[in-house]
């Protein structure tokens, strides 16, 4: 019986998982940019001195890049369980 509890969760959890190719496809571009952005020679552009409120330019920049990509990721994820 406990197998059928498992088997049940199972099937309701991939329910979820299923998207569309659409929405696929833009977080496949998305995590390919990512890859791209955080590579070594392109965060090199933004090592230098200098500080953006307070914090250095790298860091920031980084911190930046990151929080852009949660809500890009945010509201291809949201359109997906409308």
């Amino acid at each position: 019986m406990a197998f059928l509890d498992h088997t049940v969760f199972f099937l309701h959890l991939t329910a979820f998982v299923i998207m569309k190719k659409r929405h696929e496809q833009k977080l496949v571009v998305l995590a390919l940019a990512l890859l791209l952005l955080f590579n070594v020679p392109f965060l090199f552009i933004f090592n230098m001195e200098g500080q953006v409120l307070g914090i250095p330019v790298i860091y920031f920049s980084i911190f930046a890049i990151w929080c852009v990509a949660i809500i890009i990721s945010y509201m291809i994820l949201k359109r997906h369980y409308e």
